[in-house]
């Protein structure tokens, strides 16, 4: 809003216009429209959630269901078919190894549909006709059925296949029937701990050998062969550590110290450290947005969505802060029959997680890895099952991921492509004047630009793939979403079941989300 002024100037022979800009009135501000709209939002959302509560409240008083947590300490009484432990004895403790089974199924069909689609999308751009011809006809089939009618085909085609019988008792490195899959696998053994933290070390090092050898190139010209020192530097720490773990026995004594110490701080501790990392970890978040903004002439004007953001990330904190007490001070019964608030808990949680480690630290000799056959054995009055040998995948299991990465892996095929062809062809015709190979040229040039594209509706496909592992419940998987089933079935606390899903899956979703937004930043050019 302007207003013209006029005033003579110093000789009083002539006006000189200036230009006034008025604030216009709050209701046409626009700073303050978005803040008011934003806060209705908020409050709007909020009332819904009370009323939403305050009627599934009455509608349990009026039905005579309770709505509590005390099942998750009280007996399970079901078996689990597969799992950490088939046998919990609690309802948390269910629920826990339906979430570990949830997460064997997503991660490693994360890593497999990521390969296998990568690969399917390059091959849908060759120039054999064959190749070509095959990966479409996969990707056209795959993404256009249905998946739970995937998942129910390879559940299927699992249990047709022949029982086992006793003249399949014995070891085998790889043995199908309709009872599952029995493989041979690598196991950790004794001294597997201390080894691994040498290949932790090994790794560490690695980075620093492959960044030396990447400055040697820059410098040089010449090619340095990075990523191959940095293979050969795990691959020697970790062939020195099968033979030297032993001597990192003495950590045995650090971890248990450390447990002791961590098991005689008081309870309240666990609820300062939540509230410090909260608002800590506000303030940096805050910080490093003020960097950012930072110009050589100084910060940049703030913009409403700006002032939005410091405002949320403080509340956050804060939030996460008052969390962090209001739930150290709630009361739980253990299955034991004590009575722990969540502080101690998690107390006693990261004091036993190190006296685990401390006995892991024996210091006896021996190989870091067993190798383990699967083995076919009669139990009981004739049955044949099989052993605890080896690795057993079981038909659900099975079923699941199969379907599950196989349907992932067409849609991520699908982008490969597309982030290929959206590659500059300059590039690939530079690359093929200096003379580089197609599989070098893929490999140095396009897929580093490409994945700069690809990735981020890559994450989405992840979010899918681990979100669809629930169909699971339809072949029988024990993922937290059938076992959650069967703690309504046992206690009636549909209500509360709910919400340990709905936390479960939103704490996945963020962790996915929140790796590959972290790959996402690295990938993107830095402008000058």
């Amino acid at each position: 809003m302007e207003r013209e002024n006029k005033a003579p100037d110093a000789a009083g022979d002539s006006a000189v216009s200036t230009r006034v800009h008025a604030r216009p009135p709050i209701w046409r501000n626009i700073s303050v429209i978005k803040w008011v709209a934003q806060l209705a939002a908020l409050v709007a959302v909020l009332a819904l959630f009370w009323l939403l509560g305050s009627e599934a409240a009455k509608n349990f008083s009026a039905s005579g269901i309770s709505f509590g947590w005390d099942w998750l300490s009280d007996p399970f009484g079901v078996n689990i078919r597969e799992g950490i432990d088939v046998n919990p004895d609690s309802g948390a403790r269910a629920l826990v190894v339906g979430a570990v089974n949830t997460l064997r199924v997503a991660i490693s069909g994360i890593f497999a549909a990521t390969i296998l689609g990568t690969v399917v999308g390059v091959a849908r751009l060759s120039r054999n006709w064959i190749v070509n011809r095959l990966a479409t006809v996969y990707i056209e089939i795959i993404r256009n059925i249905p998946l739970l009618v995937q998942i129910f085909f390879w559940s299927a085609l699992t249990i047709g296949l022949s029982d086992l019988v006793e003249d399949d008792v014995g070891t085998h490195l790889f043995k199908a029937s309709n009872k599952g899959f029995g493989l041979a696998w690598l196991f950790p053994s004794t001294g597997f701990w201390p080894w691994l933290l040498i290949v932790i070390v090994g790794l560490v090092a690695a980075k620093f050998v492959a960044a030396w050898r990447t400055r040697l190139m820059e410098e040089t010209g010449k090619e340095a062969y990075s990523l191959t020192y940095a293979f050969g530097t795990v691959a020697l720490f970790g062939l020195v550590g099968w033979f030297i773990h032993p001597i990192l026995g003495f950590l045995s004594g650090v971890w248990d110290a450390i447990g002791d110490f961590i098991g005689g701080l008081p309870s309240s501790t666990v609820s300062v450290v939540i509230a410090a990392a909260g608002l800590l970890g506000a303030a940096w978040w805050i910080r490093q947005f003020f960097e950012s903004r930072r110009t050589p002439a100084g910060f940049g004007k703030m913009t409403d969505d700006d002032i939005f953001r410091i405002v949320f990330a403080g509340l956050v904190g804060l939030g996460v802060a008052l969390v962090g007490f209001a739930l150290g001070g709630a009361s739980i019964e253990t299955p034991g029959g004590d009575v722990l608030t969540v502080a101690e808990l998690i107390r006693n949680g990261f004091s036993n997680g190190f006296h685990w480690f401390a006995d892991k630290f024996t210091g006896d000799s021996g190989g870091p890895i067993s190798f383990s056959q699967a083995n076919v054995e009669v139990r009981g009055a004739g049955f044949t099952q099989f052993g605890t040998d080896g690795i057993i995948i079981t038909p659900p299991f099975f079923a699941v991921w199969v379907g599950v990465t196989l349907y992932t892996a067409a849609f991520i095929a699908e982008i490969v492509r597309g982030g290929i062809l959206a590659v500059s062809k300059g590039q690939t015709e530079a690359a093929q004047a200096v003379g580089l190979k197609r599989s070098q040229y893929l490999r140095l040039i396009i897929l580093p630009q490409a994945f700069r594209i690809i990735l981020p509706p890559m994450g989405n496909q992840y979010l899918n793939l681990a979100k669809n592992t629930s169909l699971g419940l339809a072949v029988a998987f024990a993922d937290i979403v059938a076992v959650g089933f069967t703690a309504i079935n046992q206690t009636g606390q549909s209500l509360p079941v709910v919400l340990v899903w709905m936390a479960f899956f939103v704490t996945m979703s963020l962790i996915i989300s929140g790796i590959v937004n972290y790959y996402n930043r690295k990938l993107k050019l830095v402008e000058r």
